[in-house]
């Protein structure tokens, strides 16, 4: 028998636990707050700050409407987040982040912008999905740039594992799309693994691209992107949409 605190080489399977002992897709980076992200903490939280003691949403109540939603993991510090509910105001997003400094710094921008389609955890994303999001209510979810943890023995940390999209299945509307994008090409590849095995899924992409895609229009280009693609850096789109 295999400890599972043991390293592995390749996705779990579908019934692994989401939530194993010690294991995390994510670490904690400390990093020096600055006074427009501590603002942001400290006065816009609590107009646009979610946590999981509110449980499950009741999603037009919280944004005071019916509209499509998105949900996007791990934004970082916001900047693609931002663009998007600014260019999409008929569209409500909602952005899971666990680093301090990037929550503060999207929610000081959202204040300056006067943005109002857009809400905020700072939580693990699997304890939100499955606590605060009620199934079938998302049109589209968004993973862009996770963590790749390239090293064989870390590969058990990656978010991308056959519960977690089957999870993410659970909480889209059919019909809805799980958009992954990524700068290593390994992952790209494991994405692509996982996501074929998983029942409920179609691939978007064209028989010439599969099974990737294009960077999609919507998708905006961040500054970290394009310094890549002038490096001659690959980015890597999956976009998979759920089956009815």
């Amino acid at each position: 028998m295999t400890d599972s605190t043991e390293p592995t080489t390749g996705p779990e399977n579908a019934e692994a636990p989401l939530h194993r002992r010690g294991i995390k897709s994510y670490v904690i980076r400390a990093g020096r707050m600055t006074q427009a992200q501590t603002r942001g903490l400290e006065d816009v939280w609590p107009r646009l700050g979610l946590t999981l003691a509110e449980g499950r949403q009741a999603l037009d109540a919280l944004f005071g409407r019916q509209a499509p939603r998105v949900l996007e993991i791990g934004f970082g510090m916001g900047q693609s987040l931002i663009e998007q509910a600014q260019t999409h105001p008929d569209t409500d997003f909602i952005g899971i982040e666990v680093h301090a400094p990037g929550v503060g710094k999207l929610l000081d921008e959202a204040d300056k912008r006067g943005l109002t389609n857009l809400r905020v955890y700072r939580e693990d994303a699997l304890a939100v999905l499955e606590q605060c999001i009620p199934e079938g209510s998302l049109d589209t979810l968004q993973l862009f740039f996770p963590d790749p943890w390239p090293k064989k023995k870390h590969h058990k940390r990656r978010i991308v594992q056959p519960a977690f999209v089957e999870l993410i299945r659970t909480r889209l509307k059919p019909g809805g799309t799980f958009h992954m994008a990524t700068d290593w090409e390994a992952y790209a590849e494991w994405m692509a693994e996982v996501m074929e095995a998983a029942p409920g899924y179609t691939n978007t992409a064209t028989a010439n691209t599969a099974p990737f895609v294009p960077r999609p229009e919507f998708r905006p280009l961040t500054k970290f992107e394009a310094r890549g693609e002038k490096l001659g850096h690959g980015v890597w789109d999956l976009i998979y949409r759920r089956e009815a």
